[in-house]
Parts: structure tokens; sequence; C-alpha cells
């Protein structure tokens, strides 16, 4: 189940992290992303109005696939299951929230920055990890290093990333 969020991560070439803090003129921005040919978005539980996004997007968008960022807790993860996300994106990750995520069927994608929280989520069946600050913690070199030792990994790099880095 949980490598199911690989295949919603490679459905388009990027992922918009959206923070949105107004609920007018949502669907406008969702139908301008589905019409610029994205099937992924997440949009960040930063804003207070982030939860009835994801409800409205999930259910007039059904093609889109709406994920929640900026998870933190296991409550956080039944607010966008209730809310109707297609998938969780963490920028860290504990061992409770990726077993509830298994809990829950819902794909999510753990936020890593080392190789040792790589090894505590291989244990548990992860294999696609959101590497977060990816600039900050090392950008691509820091990628390719991890490469090595984990060449079944695919990573999802967010933090600082842009067209020449």
């Amino acid at each position: 189940m949980h490598n199911s969020i690989k295949s919603i991560l490679t459905m388009s070439p990027v992922m918009p992290v959206l923070v949105i803090n107004k609920v007018d003129k949502v669907e406008h921005l969702f139908e301008s992303l589905i019409k610029g040919n994205l099937k992924v978005v997440e949009v960040t539980l930063r804003t207070p109005c982030a939860l009835k996004v994801i409800e409205i997007a999930s259910k007039k968008f059904p093609n889109l696939k709406v994920g929640a960022g900026t998870i933190l807790n296991e409550i956080d993860l039944q607010d966008i299951k209730n809310a109707g996300a297609s998938f969780a994106v963490s920028p860290g990750c504990t061992i409770s929230l990726a077993t509830k995520a298994l809990d829950f069927n819902m794909p999510f994608l753990p936020g890593i920055a080392n190789s040792s929280d790589i090894m505590n989520l291989i244990k548990l069946g992860y294999k696609s990890f959101k590497f977060f600050p990816a600039e900050a913690a090392g950008g691509i070199n820091y990628i390719k290093s991890l490469n090595g030792p984990f060449p079944d990994i695919m990573f999802c790099p967010t933090g600082g990333v842009n067209q020449e880095n």
C-alpha cells in the first residue's frame, strides 16, 4: 500500500506545494493547475482554511490528486483523511506517524534528512521520501550520495529547490 505514493509522485514531473490563505477563488486556482496539465498538488496545513481547501478540491476535482502537507502528527493525519486528501506529506517523520499512515491506508511521503531516517522507515516498508530541507541539507550532491547505499529509494526534494539546482 504505502508504495502507492510512488505512483502518485510519478503522475507529474513537478508537484506544486500550495499555501492557501483564502477559500474564495480556490476553484479557479485548481482549474488553472489542471489546465496546466498538473495532476498532483500538495496543500500545506499552514493556514486555518487548508482543510476546507482540501475538501473542496477533492470533491470538485476527482481526477486531481490533492495531498496534504506539513503533517506533523496523527491528528493531522486523521483530519486530512476526513477532508478527502489523496495522500500525506510530512517535513520529518516519527515511527508512530508512519505507522498510523499505514493503519489508515493513506499514501504517505515521510520527510527525511539523513540515512538513519531512511533506515528506520525502510523497516516499515517505505521506499519514497521527501528530502527536506533539500538545499540546506546538501542538495543534489547529498541525494546522489544517499543513492549509493539506498539505490531503490525515490526522493522528492523540497526546500530551496529551483531551476538552477
